[in-house]
């Protein structure tokens, strides 16, 4: 599938710098309490003076099972995106949203999500949509099998670095933080910033936390 094209906003006239956040919560599958906890760490991080926040992967919500996370998925016109559109407008502050499931244009056709970097500028303009690529499919000894891919589609497309006021963000997602490639062409292409925002399992994750 052809991602959506997005027009890029110009790039910001002042240099990049400033203060940048970022945002630690533990989403559950209630939309509603996830919101109140993001929103209310994004406004305390605009008045501490953030140009840019940063929020994670499952930011909108983490489904108890896959089945439930097709339900709760929305497009990128609904009402999750529409909040925080407007909160990016009321705080003056570029968002980084981590990791949305999205309904895409071939919902109907594939009963299937795309989980979605999302960033949004400062008058609420979604300037960039990511559509993760690399899926995560792991089985670890003792554990359920984890397979991302057996209820969302992967992304076609790597993005162009994004210029905002805090540098140019090259876009991913958790799982391409093991595909150093990626990694690489965004730096090649001019990212100083590389963002794998992540909603690791507990044994995935202490696997990460040093590199």
């Amino acid at each position: 599938r052809s991602p959506t094209a997005m027009s890029m906003s110009p790039a910001p006239a002042v240099s990049p710098g400033g203060v940048v956040a970022v945002v630690q919560v533990t989403s559950t599958a209630d939309k509603e309490h996830n919101w109140q906890q993001c929103s209310a760490l994004v406004r305390r991080a605009a008045a501490w003076g953030a140009r840019a926040v940063f929020l994670p992967e499952g930011f909108d919500f983490i489904g108890d099972n896959p089945q439930q996370s097709l339900q709760l998925a929305e497009p990128l016109h609904g009402d999750i995106v529409g909040r925080y559109r407007q909160l990016a407008r009321e705080c003056d502050v570029w968002l980084s949203l981590g990791g949305f499931h999205e309904r895409g244009q071939d919902w109907d056709s594939t009963g299937r999500i795309y989980n979605c970097h999302l960033l949004l500028d400062n008058s609420g303009a979604l300037v960039a949509v990511y559509r993760k690529l690399h899926l995560f499919d792991a089985a670890l000894p003792g554990a359920p099998a984890l397979c991302e891919s057996s209820f969302t589609n992967p992304g076609q497309e790597l993005l162009p670095p994004i210029p905002t006021p805090v540098g140019k963000l090259g876009l991913a997602v958790c799982y391409d933080l093991r595909f150093p490639e990626l990694a690489q062409a965004l730096r090649g292409a001019g990212a100083q910033i590389l963002t794998f925002p992540s909603a690791f399992t507990v044994p995935t994750g202490a696997a990460h936390w040093e590199v």
